[in-house]
């Protein structure tokens, strides 16, 4: 190519949608190293917050989720994206665009097919979400985490799904030495690690259910990494304070490779992302999946990990006490039986596809090649 290979990954709002992005950022990035990288994000804080430290371009887009309590600000917002991605393509002019997924990607993706540019869909999560089945008509391809999503794309778009994987950044593919990373972390390397999380922005019912289950559960040898999510630090960390283990609360990282590299058993939604950095890592996890979308993907997430042997599913009934009831009788066998453990984290390899952001790339850059 006579000019650097520029792309943009339109998608934000949720760690969930920009890492796998930067993932695939990054291994476009070690194939054709002067690639030229441009992130069509959110303007949500998070999205800075995730991007920043890895130096990737990003151009924040003013949509918003098109929800009812949203219309007065949705169509402004969307008139004003369409002419900020207008610009976009006009000045950087790239040779594909990415959607990752959410309603910071449908404008990009959607403008970039009329105009004739090459366009992928990331399709992490077992049943597309609406901005994905909306763009499934504008793409050349739909690159899914898993091959059960193929019963869930209509049949005439199914010659375009590609059963990729989803794309986790190579930190994570090559996690740091156990001791080194809990020096980091601020825990003890030699006892075991329970990591509780929410995902990047945290869950309110995850950190409930685990602080109530904690106050019958016996903890012996283990100690616990919480990932809180920012707005309920405070909260999760004064919960602790009343309870006799030892415990490390974090509002936010982004070096998750640290976290999975001390992780023993894990407590954890199943978002996609989710899904795909346990797997890889193998570690054994109890899933609580997100109760409150109207299709339920997590919850179709967490099965596939459930039917390999990799996770516990635990539906997430929104009430602490019931919530803590069913996840003691899970995790009270576990923390004791380190046989179970190994078998769940061989069972979470089996279905990894670690290398998902290197052929992800690789598939945008032959077809590139091919077009141009």
């Amino acid at each position: 190519m006579s000019q650097p290979l520029t792309i943009l990954l339109a998608g934000g709002g949720t760690g969930g949608h920009l890492y796998p992005g930067i993932a695939i950022a990054e291994a476009v990035r070690g194939m054709v190293p002067d690639a030229r990288i441009v992130f069509l994000c959110s303007n949500r804080e998070i999205d800075q917050v995730i991007l920043k430290p890895t130096g990737f371009e990003s151009i924040q887009q003013p949509i918003v989720p098109p929800r009812p309590s949203n219309l007065l600000r949705f169509f402004p917002s969307l008139f004003e994206t369409r002419e900020v991605v207008r610009r976009a393509l006009r000045e950087h002019k790239p040779a594909a665009v990415i959607g990752l997924g959410g309603f910071a990607a449908g404008v990009a993706v959607k403008m970039a097919a009329r105009a004739g540019i090459y366009t992928l869909l990331l399709n992490p999560d077992v049943v597309p979400g609406r901005a994905n089945i909306y763009l499934l008509p504008h793409v050349q391809a739909i690159c899914c985490q898993f091959a059960a999503s193929e019963g869930a794309i209509r049949p005439i778009y199914r010659s375009k799904v590609r059963v990729t994987g989803c794309p986790i950044r190579r930190d994570i593919r090559e996690l740091p030495p156990r001791q080194e990373a809990a020096g980091r972390l601020g825990i003890d390397p030699l006892l075991s690690t329970l990591v509780i999380t929410g995902a990047s922005q945290g869950a309110k019912t995850v950190n409930e259910a685990a602080l109530a289950v904690f106050a019958s559960l016996t903890m012996n040898g283990w100690q616990v990494l919480h990932l809180s999510g920012r707005d309920h630090a405070d909260c999760v960390r004064a919960g602790y304070r009343d309870l006799a283990i030892p415990a490390v609360v974090v509002d936010f990282t982004p070096a998750m490779a640290d976290v999975w590299a001390v992780a023993d058993l894990a407590i954890s939604r199943s978002g996609a992302s989710s899904c795909a950095e346990l797997t890889a890592c193998g570690v054994p996890s109890l899933l609580m999946p997100y109760p409150f979308h109207k299709d339920l993907h997590q919850r179709k997430n967490a099965a596939v990990l459930a039917a390999a042997g990799a996770a516990i599913v635990i539906d997430d009934e929104r009430d602490a006490v019931r919530n803590s009831e069913k996840l003691r009788v899970a995790i009270e066998p576990l923390l004791h039986d380190a046989d179970r453990r190994a078998a769940m984290s061989a069972g979470a390899r089996g279905i990894a596809k670690p290398d998902a952001a290197d052929t992800i790339a690789r598939l945008v850059i032959d077809a590139v090649q091919e077009i141009g």
